[in-house]
């Protein structure tokens, strides 16, 4: 029987059953609807950037822009959405709330579509427009802050307000993820790598805006024994690597990042900076040089982030170059550069930002002639 507040009771007073079979069954349908996408997704490439062959080192970009919301974040949305469903946190009707600078946003609407529940996202008001377009044609909500330091709160409070679900991205996305296989990204650039003349990369470099990648990949490493060194890429304003560098994992910065995706003004609780073997600060200009070069080099235009990938990759290339060793490096092509058509492959916007890319072109520029890497200081 149940009691007045909805709890089956049994005649024994040390039990409490709360059981909802009907619960279960839509948390069942849920779980095989977001597996079902997972199968349907192909896995993305790992294509490879043309450097040239007498280096003896290869450069190869896992493309995770082919994902059906065309980003990096549809593997975290996909896990965030599991991790709280199978947690009994998200059940049907449940609100769904998210703090995000744009694309993990997207790829959570998506999944909340799906789904068929409300999605609530908290971000700053300078996101950029492409990005809250993607995110509302997706049937979600935007909801802006001023400070990108507010989100966190107010997305917890909007979530308490409607009895709803905070999926907080940022303490979770390092769990949520198995890093020991199922096909996470580690897992699928290993497989993919297995018949290339290098099939054991010297270096995995990505970068940090929640921090469960750099986790989950570093993770994996340790857990299959591959050599392979972790390298974090992190933009200006950002707390993650200052964090590093000294070992405060509660240094702060209070400033937004202008490389949309990564960086953030604290250290976030999913970082797990013992598992990295080294972090690279990166000047925005150069990120946003960087991704202009993969655009010339390439034909293919992506985002902010993966420039920043590309400068801390060409880095040790070239470092592998002048001591004479042979081998590959992967890195992440996050996403596609049609979000950012009204700011990192706009002129105006880069001016307006006080921007010169023109020292970090060069840079580029000659080491793709030479390898010589001699970065604007």
């Amino acid at each position: 029987m149940r009691d007045h507040a909805g709890v089956t009771t049994s005649p024994d007073p040390a039990a409490v059953d709360r059981s909802d079979p009907a619960g279960r069954a839509w948390v069942d349908r849920a779980v095989a609807l977001v597996e079902a996408d997972a199968r349907r997704s192909a896995d993305t490439h790992l294509l490879v950037y043309p450097l040239p062959p007498e280096w003896g080192i290869d450069l190869y970009l896992k493309d995770e822009s082919t994902h059906p919301t065309g980003s990096l974040k549809h593997r975290l949305a996909r896990s965030l959405f599991l991790y709280g469903l199978c947690s009994g946190q998200i059940t049907e009707g449940s609100t769904v709330v998210e703090a995000s600078s744009g694309s993990t946003a997207v790829s959570e609407a998506y999944f909340a579509r799906m789904l068929g529940l409300p999605f609530v996202a908290v971000m700053p008001r300078s996101t950029s427009p492409e990005k809250v377009a993607l995110i509302e044609f997706h049937g979600g909500r935007c909801h802006f802050v001023e400070r990108p330091p507010e989100m966190y709160e107010e997305a917890r409070r909007l979530a308490a307000e409607c009895g709803g679900h905070y999926l907080d991205q940022f303490s979770f996305a390092e769990r949520a993820t198995d890093w020991r296989g199922n096909n996470n990204i580690a897992e699928s650039i290993f497989d993919q790598l297995a018949a290339e003349r290098h099939p054991v990369p010297e270096w995995v470099v990505v970068g940090a805006g929640t921090g469960g990648t750099s986790a989950t990949i570093g993770r994996y490493l340790r857990y299959r024994r591959h050599p392979t060194r972790l390298a974090v890429v992190d933009p200006e304003n950002s707390a993650f690597f200052p964090g590093y560098a000294t070992g405060d994992l509660g240094t702060t910065t209070g400033l937004p990042s202008r490389i949309e995706g990564i960086g953030r003004p604290r250290v976030e609780p999913s970082f797990v900076p013992t598992i990295v073997d080294r972090m690279l600060q990166v000047p925005d200009a150069a990120s946003l040089a960087a991704m202009r070069h993969l655009a010339e080099a390439t034909g293919r235009r992506a985002g902010g982030s993966t420039g920043t990938n590309l400068w801390g990759a060409f880095t040790l290339v070239s470092e592998m170059l002048a001591a004479g060793r042979t081998g590959s490096v992967v890195t992440l092509l996050c996403d596609g550069g049609e979000r950012y058509a009204h700011t990192y492959y706009s002129d105006e916007w880069v001016t307006a930002q006080g921007l010169d890319l023109a020292p970090h072109a060069a840079t580029l520029r000659r080491f793709a002639a030479s390898g010589e890497w001699l970065p604007a200081g």
